[in-house]
């Protein structure tokens, strides 16, 4: 059975660091302590005395300074590594923690799932092909050699950094090294440690090169596992949920986040707000509990991107210069047809098709795999179609040889619908407007990725209202919006209604759109 050696980097909080430690300890686990050297000398002491009789924790003697970017976070690391396989003989399994971080399964569930996949957990990208670095350095973090912090000591940082530059005194990474990165926050088998830490003794130089790379802590483990470990063996993951905002700050989850922390597929969570004293309280009787049964979702990465970002209104893709002055064409008519169910729109669009002969497009600006001809590579991505929508427009106009196009939209695309409606041709809308049942929301939270097959039901209780206030509020913006040459086309409407609705969109008679609205089931899930 598993049995786990906690390794805790720590500088603050004493009273939180003991607490942590007799909880995880309490049901067999082990921990060692690195208290950072340049921290609180009576809050070491009030751990030290605290913990002293709990023979499953031992406090690192050989303690360094620790500072964000440098080597020193892994030396401490290092050191705390030792320590831990000098007094715990019988762990199998050395987890990374921070302070902020708390167990969101129990311990049963935690020695379960690592007795099931004899693997070491630990991100392990590509350095240079991945995009994992999204901004700032990347090969400049190994070629150049970085002796002070970044942080604390930025002038001579950069005054070393511009001297190398200038001086061509870069350096080569080692050549048996495939350089990998990702989270520090990993879980290692025994046999993994014992095989690193017997590596780094016997290969100085890979020790001197990572002890002068800026974030060691992202590459080093990283790269080493790779290299020590076969890849079968290796789950490029972490078991510790974090998130990140678009600032690049990490998430804090506070005491409402419990019942979504318990159903994301990961062992622990960081971080924990200090002032979630009830979601604290709730996480600490949990590890030792028995028998809890967890219903996995794996939503809230997905849920956390659709809550911030109902809060953005706006344009995501600024116009290109180039294009400011473009349009599609004063003699140009571009439909579009606006629909939440992108069923029902399709539906709508092939009848359309049918009685009117009009070339027409499905969702081109929400759906990967929309069918377009080849315009030159413009038309392959959902990114390069929303930037460069006018002229991709242009070009399909001219494909089809007609001065009428029809596409389907999402009312979530408001930038894009403004954009058209300003155009120098006509621009004509039929937003399709349907009732939103509980058991629709529900599938199409699990489509989007909102919730999965184990969501609670008292998760999608709370979720379903959000869900429908976001669908009424990007109707209510685009009739806001005030858009000229505006119909509408209404599940609850008699067939009279919406065929005039069709017509007026369409221009054309009262019969052809009386054809069109008498499609069967035009508004069935």
């Amino acid at each position: 059975m598993a049995k786990i050696a906690y390794i805790l980097l720590c500088h603050k909080d004493p009273t939180a660091v003991i607490r942590q430690a007799e909880r995880l300890t309490a049901v067999g686990d082990y921990m060692a302590i690195h208290f950072d050297a340049s921290a609180n000398k009576q809050d070491f002491q009030e751990i030290k005395k605290a913990l002293a009789s709990n023979p499953n924790v031992t406090l690192v003697r050989k303690r360094v300074r620790c500072g964000w970017g440098e080597w020193s976070l892994v030396q401490a690391t290092l050191n705390a590594l030792a320590a831990a396989l000098a007094a715990f003989p019988r762990a199998t399994h050395f987890y990374m923690l921070s302070g902020d971080c708390m167990a969101i399964k129990s311990a049963e569930y935690t020695h379960r799932f690592l007795d099931n996949d004899d693997a070491d957990f630990i991100e392990s990208n590509d350095f240079f092909e991945s995009n994992w670095i999204r901004t700032g350095w990347k090969e400049e973090r190994l070629i150049y050699r970085h002796w002070f912090n970044e942080r604390t000591q930025k002038k001579r940082f950069y005054a070393m950094f511009e001297a190398q530059k200038k001086l061509g005194l870069t350096r080569d990474i080692p050549a048996d090294l495939q350089i990998k990165i990702g989270s520090q926050w990993w879980c290692l088998r025994r046999r993994t440690i014992e095989s690193l830490m017997n590596f780094i003794a016997k290969r100085r130089d890979v020790k001197r090169f990572f002890a002068t790379t800026w974030i060691p802590d992202e590459t080093f483990f990283q790269t080493l596992v790779s290299h020590l470990v076969p890849q079968d063996e290796i789950r490029a993951r972490t078991l510790t949920f974090l998130m990140f905002t678009d600032y690049g700050m990490p998430v804090t989850f506070y005491n409402d986040h419990y019942d979504l922390l318990l159903s994301q597929d990961y062992l622990f969570a960081r971080k924990i707000s200090s002032e979630a004293h009830d979601l604290t309280r709730r996480l600490g009787l949990l590890y030792a509990a028995e028998g809890v049964q967890f219903q996995i979702s794996n939503e809230g990465r997905n849920l956390f991107d659709f809550l911030t970002g109902r809060g953005r209104i706006g344009r995501r893709f600024a116009t290109r210069f180039w294009e400011t002055e473009s349009t599609l064409g004063r003699e140009r008519e571009l439909l579009i047809v606006i629909c939440k169910k992108w069923h029902v729109a399709k539906r709508v669009l092939e009848r359309i098709r049918q009685v009117t002969n009009v070339p027409a497009i499905e969702y081109l600006f929400n759906e990967e795999d929309t069918p377009l001809p080849d315009l030159g590579g413009i038309q392959s991505s959902l990114e390069k179609r929303t930037r460069h929508r006018r002229a991709l427009m242009r070009m399909l106009f001219d494909y089809f040889e007609t001065d009428r196009l029809i596409v389907c939209m999402d009312p979530s695309n408001l930038d894009l619908l403004n954009d058209f409606a300003s155009d120098r041709s006509t621009t004509r809308m039929l937003e399709i407007e349907c009732q939103f049942s509980d058991d629709y929301l529900t599938g199409h939270a699990m489509r989007v990725g909102l919730a999965g097959d184990q969501t609670s039901d008292d998760t999608l209780d709370r979720l379903l209202p959000t869900i429908r206030n976001d669908m009424v509020h990007e109707s209510d913006a685009i009739r806001d919006a005030d858009f000229h040459n505006m119909s509408r086309l209404r599940e609850t409407a008699t067939e009279d209604q919406n065929a005039e609705a069709i017509g007026s969109f369409l221009s054309i008679s009262r019969d052809k759109a009386t054809e069109i609205t008498r499609t069967d089931h035009l508004f069935a899930d």
